[in-house]
């Protein structure tokens, strides 16, 4: 009970984070529960069955969001929800801790946008760092064209940011180009980056401001005003809507801009107070704020608007597209509705991700649709491995499912078609190995084995990405190997022998060049596991980890294990060839 109390408190808080942002309910009930997926841990039979879905282009253990909502989920699974905070002013979301308990530093701008008049000739541009500071650290920066172009608005800069021990401010002047040319607005990017050739990557990350919007403002008029958007929904618990005013296209002079606010459904008085007055926007401001209190209602249900207004007497100056703006008003409780349908959608995204849920007429239909139906999601990928393994995907969702007999049913017909397509597929190795002119143990270690291990890699792929620790991507591999070894070899000499028993008669199979093998197998297992240790015990090189770590690092230790298997093949295929020769 204890868990599913959490599971809850954990969905409720994931779906008012969401629902704060512009998108369907549908897609942030599909963010949310691939969160709540994420952070849970899974045996190796799950991730077999993620990485087996994928390569078949079926159905995924996990939903997959769009790439339009990238960003909104990559927010969502930076944040910690273990614990419940107080809710944030504004509408964005908390980070995580990206400093990794104080152990790395984290670099990011200041702001997310800054505007500077043409005339100023360049921007300054904060830079922060937190977190570790007992080391120096450096990230590049390099600016990107947006509506303003290099050279004729600004002079272009990619530069490296260097961070001595203990700083934390840096500011960077990119050089803006004043000409008489009266020209709309314009933008540029100012980007961050971390240089993954530079050795101290493992210790600095990027924050979450790591772009900066530069706006180039046109200082030879004195601009056009307009609200930023042309609506804006207010929950009645804030108390005040804040509509803010921007002016473009120039910002010379001083100028006075006078603002009212129109009932339309909303009543002044019972519903907001009203409100009448002038923004000053001084010689080069560029944004103004309105406020406007918003009062109590005791109804059930709240929708009601009213209007806000702009206008300005001064010579020159202009009102935009957006000289007005409606604001409605929301209660609370409709946004906890929202919530609510959130979390429903995203218990009932979590229900149909168990495995054993779906019903005997899901899996054919699954089995059938490219990406079990989702194709939406669908990527090419996805439609060549569904197209290949079509038949195979049809055949096997005539299993029964999992709830059925208690999962019994599903394992032993399993079990037995594993043990026909396990000798439909050692024939068919047998006669492409007389094809190629190769042995039965040449053809066993090299094709067979890559086939029936491909799905393990991906499984423990997975695993070591979703996973906080190695355990479950090591372990997978080896575990997987050893039942195929143990149930695959020990249970058909098990048969025979009890077989060959009955009849009075002793089963004797050759050993062959398996003393060999086996020999081989463990001095390779040996390197293998040492090599293990010592990334643990030499954190300068490996970072101390099990998997990852510096990019030399981690990369040296694939081509020594690939080297391993390498020599393990060539080794044993010399053996089984006779050209060397062995005594065990």
């Amino acid at each position: 009970m204890g868990g599913d109390r959490k599971d809850n408190v954990d969905i409720i808080h994931i779906a008012k984070e969401l629902g704060r942002y512009h998108i369907p309910e549908e897609e942030a009930a599909k963010i949310a529960a691939l969160k709540l997926s994420k952070g849970q841990s899974h045996n190796s039979g799950w991730y077999r069955i993620q990485a087996t879905r994928k390569l078949t282009g079926s159905q995924r253990v996990q939903p997959k969001v769009k790439e339009a909502f990238k960003d909104i989920y990559t927010t969502v699974m930076n944040r910690s929800y273990l614990q419940q905070s107080p809710e944030p002013e504004n509408t964005s979301l908390s980070a995580v801790d990206l400093t990794d308990n104080g152990n790395r530093a984290v670099v990011e701008f200041t702001a997310a946008s800054s505007a500077v008049l043409e005339n100023e000739g360049k921007v300054r541009l904060g830079i922060r760092r937190y977190g570790r500071l007992d080391l120096p650290v450096s990230v590049k920066l390099e600016t990107i064209d947006g509506t303003a172009e290099a050279n004729s608005d600004y002079i272009p800069l990619k530069t490296s940011v260097q961070f001595a021990i203990g700083e934390t401010l840096k500011e960077i002047n990119i050089e803006i180009v004043d000409d008489d040319v009266w020209e709309p607005d314009e933008f540029f990017f100012a980007k961050l980056f971390v240089d993954h050739g530079d050795p101290s990557v493992k210790h600095v990350t990027l924050g979450s401001v790591s772009i900066n919007q530069i706006t180039i403002i046109n200082d030879d008029e004195p601009g056009t005003f307009e609200f930023t958007k042309p609506s804006y929904v207010v929950r009645e618990g804030t108390g005040k809507a804040q509509l803010f005013v921007n002016r473009v296209n120039g910002a010379d002079g001083v100028v006075h801009v006078h603002w009212e606010t129109r009932d339309l459904s909303a009543r002044s008085g019972k519903d907001y107070i009203a409100g009448l007055g002038d923004l000053m926007f001084g010689h080069g401001e560029t944004q103004k704020t309105i406020e406007v209190i918003i009062l109590d209602s005791e109804l059930s249900e709240r929708d009601c608007s009213f209007q806000a207004e702009i206008s300005t007497a001064a010579a020159g100056a202009r009102i935009g597209k957006i000289g007005k703006t409606i604001v409605t008003l929301v209660n609370d409780d409709e946004f906890q509705d929202m919530v609510s349908r959130i979390a429903a959608q995203t218990r009932q995204n979590l229900d149909a991700l168990k495995l054993e849920s779906s019903s005997w007429r899901e899996q054919i239909a699954c089995a059938m649709n490219v990406n079990g139906g989702d194709v939406e999601n669908a990527s090419a990928f996805d439609y060549v491995m569904h197209f290949i393994s079509f038949f195979w995907k049809v055949l096997f969702a005539f299993i029964p499912p999992p709830h059925i007999a208690g999962g019994w049913l599903t394992f032993w017909l399993s079990l037995l078609w594993i043990g026909i397509l396990t000798m439909v597929v050692g024939d068919l190795a047998n006669i492409f190995g007389c094809l190629v002119g190769l042995g039965d143990l040449i053809t066993a270690i090299t094709f067979v084995a890559l086939g029936t291990s491909m799905p393990d890699t991906f499984a423990s792929r997975q695993a070591a990405i979703n996973e906080k620790f190695a355990d479950s991507s090591i372990g997978n591999v080896n575990g997987s190997n050893a039942v195929n070894v143990f149930l695959g070899l020990g249970l058909p000499w098990l048969i025979a022998t009890i077989y060959w028993a009955a009849k009075g008669e002793v089963f004797a199979y050759p050993s062959d060049s398996l003393g060999f093998s086996v020999v081989l197998y463990l001095s390779t297992a040996v390197v293998t596991i040492l090599i293990l240790l010592m990334r643990r015990r030499i954190p300068s090189l490996f970072g101390g980890v099990e998997l990852g770590g510096p990019v030399p690092g981690k990369y040296a230790c694939s081509g020594v294990l690939v080297t391993l298997w390498i020599f393990y093949v060539v080794m044993s295929s010399l053996k089984a060839q006779g050209i060397l020769q062995a005594d065990f």
